[in-house]
């Protein structure tokens, strides 16, 4: 028989990010980073801590006196007179004295502009909690901050000298509230000081700049970008997902002779109508423009990508099997981040016993309960869009919701469910399951009866049109191939120059190669 030419051909759509994981950072030490970190370390830790706990002692009173009787919420105006001027002036220079006895030696390049001509500061990429001394760097502006953070000792005095735009995990209106927050002072012609955000929303290993979140961009106004570099040997400085904690970072951070930090402050975007009208637009392009002056590149992943990574860890996977880059996969496949999850604890179901956390051939045969087959092996490419044998959950949620879900409809089930009932009898038993499979895969002794006990859940003996129904909505990698089965009769029938298979097999796959097209349409 001619080899049987596929309804839905590979596409090029949702291409492998450019870097595989921004989220992961690993310090390696060498025997001479580990004599060195422990001569070092001797002598300066035990200083630099001394130093660093003075200048806390001495900030505190002073942030306490600042913001005395100074309200957070409600009817808030900007800090003025003698406040302003021990905020921006005094605990400005106190924290670069911080700083300093930290080891940090920072080169600051370009120049900052004032609140009336870019009232939004957009950082990146952010890599670390040392990124706070950008705050230093650019005076002091506001920053937006958890409402929990202003309980935590010591801290959350000096936080409270920005006044920050408060988000609250606790209020539903959180978020709305915190954008009409920053749109107000952004808008304020200058009375409020700059507002410094992290559009990126998380940490990452500085590979490259992951997708803005909109906050900073929705008011419309200039956005004047600020780029921050670690050009050291030894990064001990970025704080991941995946990497050393806080405690070991900043243990190692104190054993060195010095810490090189740039900051560097790029001229102001101004939004076009059209961006301003689009937050997205305009987010997209500050962070093109960051990323080219630190010739990195930009990939979608998002704080939804960590909270998978988690996820697939928690599931005794590999934690970067949870990268997907989920804002392209949810924006092109229209997928919420609850069903991404749920198609992650599928494909861990079969992917456990695979090492690495990826799936073979067997693993996916073995997972259908069925034989390795040619039916079943053009399945499994259809799902493997790189062709190197095996399947990631990347791989696996494109292929679920391209490939299968568009199968799970009420007229194609319809028509697989009339293919396997022979007689018409309106169930299907075990002899017509086996039969019809045999004949499909080509598999003269074919035991099925793992498969057909599992669709018939009452255990009658034979599968009715209900149970074969949830079946294939519940399993969607079998809905696919039971239509994959219909494509292959329509295609014997087409020898014989049968019309109606062609209307049949252009509905069962219309829907997948569309919208698979369609993707490759889109910019990646």
């Amino acid at each position: 028989m001619p080899q049987r030419v596929f309804a839905l051909p590979r596409q090029q759509s949702l291409l492998l990010p450019a870097v595989h994981n921004p989220f992961v950072h690993d310090v390696k030490l060498t025997k001479a980073d580990k004599i060195k970190c422990a001569l070092l370390g001797a002598l300066l830790v035990p200083v630099r801590s001394v130093c660093l706990l003075l200048i806390l002692l001495l900030m505190w009173p002073i942030a306490a006196i600042a913001t005395f009787l100074h309200p957070l919420k409600g009817a808030i105006s900007p800090m003025a007179g003698w406040r302003r001027f021990l905020c921006q002036a005094v605990m400005a220079r106190l924290g670069r004295l911080f700083f300093f006895f930290l080891g940090f030696r920072v080169v600051v390049k370009g120049q900052r502009v004032r609140s009336v001509d870019a009232p939004i500061l957009a950082v990146a990429p952010h890599s670390s909690y040392f990124d706070a001394i950008v705050c230093i760097v650019a005076g002091l502006p506001s920053t937006v901050s958890r409402t929990e953070n202003m309980a935590t000792p010591l801290f959350g005095r000096f936080l409270r000298c920005l006044q920050p735009v408060l988000v609250s995990r606790l209020d539903p209106d959180s978020r709305k509230n915190t954008i009409l927050e920053i749109e107000s002072r952004a808008t304020s012609g200058g009375r409020w000081p700059q507002v410094l955000i992290f559009p990126e929303g998380t940490c990452t290993n500085r590979s490259c700049l992951i997708t803005f979140k909109q906050g900073a961009f929705i008011p419309g106004v200039p956005v004047q970008p600020v780029l921050l570099r670690y050009p050291n040997k030894l990064d001990t400085v970025t704080w991941t997902w995946q990497g050393p904690k806080a405690k070991t970072l900043l243990f190692l951070t104190l054993c060195q002779l010095y810490t090189n930090v740039e900051i560097e402050f790029l001229p102001p975007q101004i939004p076009s109508e059209e961006e301003k009208a689009c937050p997205c637009l305009f987010a997209n392009a500050v962070r093109s423009a960051m990323a080219k002056a630190l010739a990195v590149p930009v990939t979608d992943h998002t704080f939804e990508d960590c909270r998978l990574m988690i996820t697939a860890g928690e599931l005794t996977l590999p934690m970067e099997a949870g990268l997907v880059e989920f804002t392209k996969i949810s924006r092109k496949l229209n997928l919420k981040w609850d069903n991404v999850k749920k198609e992650l604890e599928g494909f861990a179901a079969i992917a456990n016993s695979c090492k690495g956390g990826r799936i073979g051939i067997e693993e996916f045969a073995r997972f259908l309960k069925l034989p390795v087959s040619p039916p079943l092996q053009e399945l499994f490419s259809l799902f493997d869009r790189n062709g190197d044998g095996t399947i990631d959950f990347r791989e696996y949620v494109i292929g679920v919701t391209v490939l299968c879900h568009p199968a799970n409809t009420e007229e194609t089930i319809r028509m697989a469910f009339q293919l396997f009932d022979t007689d018409d009898d309106q169930y299907i038993t075990q002899e017509e399951f086996s039969s019809l499979l045999r004949s499909s895969l080509g598999v003269a002794d074919l035991d099925v009866s793992k498969l057909f006990n599992e669709i018939d859940t009452d255990r009658s003996g034979h599968i009715s049109y209900e149970e074969f129904q949830a079946f294939a909505q519940s399993h969607p990698e079998h809905a696919k191939l039971f239509t994959t089965y219909l494509e292959l009769q329509c295609y014997q029938a087409l020898q014989n120059d049968g019309p109606e298979c062609i209307l049949s097999t252009s509905r069962i796959s219309s829907d997948g190669a569309q919208e698979d097209s369609t993707s490759d349409k889109k910019d990646d």
